[in-house]
């Protein structure tokens, strides 16, 4: 596997769905990495050390348990370590919890990533790339999602405090010429995800016979994005630090680049779903029809997002693309041998 950028990562969130399948391409390839988690109890802590037992069997890997709200922790990792490059995937995740956890958004979400960009900035880190989500997006209704639109309605603190990583990491590059690029994130699945995900708990409640709650009574869209195909973005896009856009036009600011070497992306699959066709390739992957509650919208959710993928796939040559059938399936297979089913 071509390795442009040898040497030592950080990936934070290591132990989490989206960082073990990356920290598994990088080891790869031959890369050293330094995983860190704080393996908190947000969801089943028994998957996480499961994950993370797949990455302990790679010499080249080494855990740190802390949590990057500690602030002279972090210093002192970044300080003791020094790491090239950073993929930043830890945070308090999940829309509907912000709604009755604010302050662990606040102290991870932010606080956290405060630790994140300063330790960036003392190690001279050649490149830090970070999740941010397309709940960004929020109360724009404009489909699909871009990245030159506004994004100043958030419809939950989840999403606030990603739009705030957002111009927290602009502000470090254009202070300190550190290289920033934020990945907003649609929707991924695929086998390893996360319990709190619509997947896992559909199948879950499949095949336990239990009705599935399928809110704003089924009318929602959303673009499904396979694991593999969100990894591939990952470490592609990590390869090639962000630079400054030539074209940048300070009297018609494009809040996709920056004059700094800034940028943002979406990975999303551009291939809008309705939920209950994503519930119907479940139900013929687990050969089980499922039980459905309809009910009314969440707070804080929205009721469709697509992403426009143009800008990402002119920087790496590559956009997602796995079909939600082949996905599911995948994710069934894993599911029921993981669980013994």
């Amino acid at each position: 596997m071509n390795n442009p950028n040898p040497g030592t990562w950080l990936v934070t969130g290591a132990a989490g769905f989206i960082g073990m399948h990356t920290t598994l391409r990088l080891l790869a390839r031959g890369d050293t990495v330094l995983g860190l988690d704080n393996l908190n109890d947000y969801y089943d802590v028994a998957l996480k050390q499961a994950r993370l037992a797949r990455l302990q069997q790679h010499a080249n890997f080494q855990f740190i348990k802390l949590d990057i709200a500690d602030r002279q922790g972090m210093a002192d990792l970044f300080q003791q370590k020094k790491p090239e490059r950073v993929i930043h995937l830890a945070a308090q995740a999940g829309v509907r919890y912000s709604l009755s956890n604010p302050h662990a958004y606040i102290d991870s979400n932010l606080s956290g990533f405060t630790n994140v960009l300063e330790g960036c900035r003392h190690a001279g880190v050649k490149h830090l790339v970070y999740a941010s989500s397309s709940s960004v997006y929020g109360g724009n209704t404009t489909l699909p999602f871009s990245e030159h639109h506004n994004i100043d309605h958030p419809v939950s603190l989840y999403a606030a405090t990603k739009k705030a990583n957002e111009l927290m990491a602009h502000s470090y590059s254009h202070l300190f010429g550190l290289p920033t690029t934020g990945l907003r994130l649609f929707t991924v699945y695929g086998p390893w995800g996360r319990p709190d995900m619509a997947p896992f708990l559909f199948a879950k409640a499949i095949l336990m016979g239990e009705p599935i709650n399928i809110f704003n009574h089924g009318n929602m869209v959303r673009d499904f994005t396979y694991i593999d195909d969100v990894v591939e973005a990952i470490i592609r896009v990590a390869d090639k630090a962000a630079t400054p856009n030539p074209a940048f036009d300070s009297g018609l600011p494009d809040p996709a680049s920056s004059i700094a070497p800034y940028r943002v992306f979406n990975i999303g699959n551009n291939q809008p779903t309705l939920l209950m066709d994503y519930v119907h390739a479940l139900e013929e992957a687990l050969a089980s029809t499922a039980k459905k509650n309809f009910l009314s919208m969440q707070s804080g959710d929205v009721s469709a997002t697509t992403a426009n993928t143009d800008e990402l796939f002119a920087w790496i040559g590559f956009r997602p693309n796995t079909s939600v059938a082949e996905g599911v399936g995948r994710f069934v297979q894993w599911y029921r041998q993981f669980y013994s089913i």
